[in-house]
């Protein structure tokens, strides 16, 4: 296998081999990531395009919809092929549309995973996320019922979002994790030391809405690399964020095939130096 090829593929938890290119189908809902989606047909077609195009990491939440995210993937794709992982989340109410209030309430959380296997017709999530950390509840308690439903083999691995990284060590002390979910991408650098802290820890990053490709000012530098690539702004944000770091995963979301498709190829997008570097400044 050459550079190349292994740097698009990652090992979650150490042995589950996935694609570095996968799918985020937080959009598949109605606005506002609340109600079902408007076209539920072309909701299946997107998400069976996406593993029929080789993508085997599909990212999802008890608090798309809510919980209409995670039946219309079952339906879409149940029975799943072999070696795709489905990571999900939980730890948010949602009262309506665009509001998300964080709940780390442990028999909420228990819920949570509870319905998420149903829903998803597993026995074992993959991946399981808290979503958010609950500034009202001690996190000791929040993850309780994950440690349990790990014991239990309910979950296979645990996950974190939205977090720094005393928060990380803080909860490594309770369970193990293997990855972080935080918003990053070309524009927003916020979290660039826990993105240093995840690489050197062994840990997956995924970066939630990874599409965004910076602000005005950077908006000529991007296109000049893009049409040097003969490519669109988004699959150079998405091969920037390949380059930036191996332990990268990409979750890009779309209601469209062809956008999809779009969004995949950016893994044949090879930055120079002096691109990968004109863009990280």
């Amino acid at each position: 296998m050459s550079e190349t090829e292994k740097s698009l593929t990652y090992k979650l938890g150490g042995d589950i081999e996935i694609n570095r290119l996968g799918y985020g189908a937080m959009q598949l809902t109605g606005n506002g990531v609340f109600g079902e989606v408007s076209d539920r047909d072309n909701a299946i077609e997107v998400l069976k395009a996406a593993v029929e195009s080789g993508v085997n990491f599909i990212d999802t939440a008890e608090a798309y919809g809510p919980k209409f995210n995670e039946s219309l993937i079952a339906d879409a794709l149940h029975p799943y092929k072999q070696g795709l992982v489905i990571a999900t989340k939980g730890g948010f109410n949602r009262p309506g549309p665009n509001q998300w209030v964080p709940n780390g309430n442990a028999d909420y959380i228990k819920s949570n995973i509870e319905g998420s296997l149903e829903r998803l017709k597993v026995d074992t999530i993959d991946l399981w996320q808290l979503h958010r950390i609950d500034p009202n509840v001690d996190v000791e308690e929040t993850l309780k019922p994950v440690m349990e439903a790990v014991d239990a083999g309910k979950i296979k691995y645990v996950g974190l979002s939205e977090v720094d990284v005393e928060q990380i060590e803080r909860v490594r002390k309770l369970l193990p994790i293997v990855s972080v979910q935080n918003l990053y991408n070309l524009g927003e650098r916020k979290w660039e030391d826990v993105l240093d802290y995840t690489a050197e820890q062994g840990l997956a990053f995924i970066p939630w809405y990874p599409l965004a490709s910076g602000p005005d000012k950077m908006a000529e530098k991007i296109q000049h690399i893009a049409q040097k690539h003969e490519a669109t702004t988004a699959q150079i944000a998405l091969a920037w964020l390949l380059r930036r770091s191996d332990n990268i995963l990409l979750i890009p979301g779309t209601k469209s095939v062809t956008h999809l498709h779009e969004n995949l190829a950016a893994a044949n997008i090879t930055l120079s130096d002096d691109e990968f570097e004109a863009l990280s400044k």
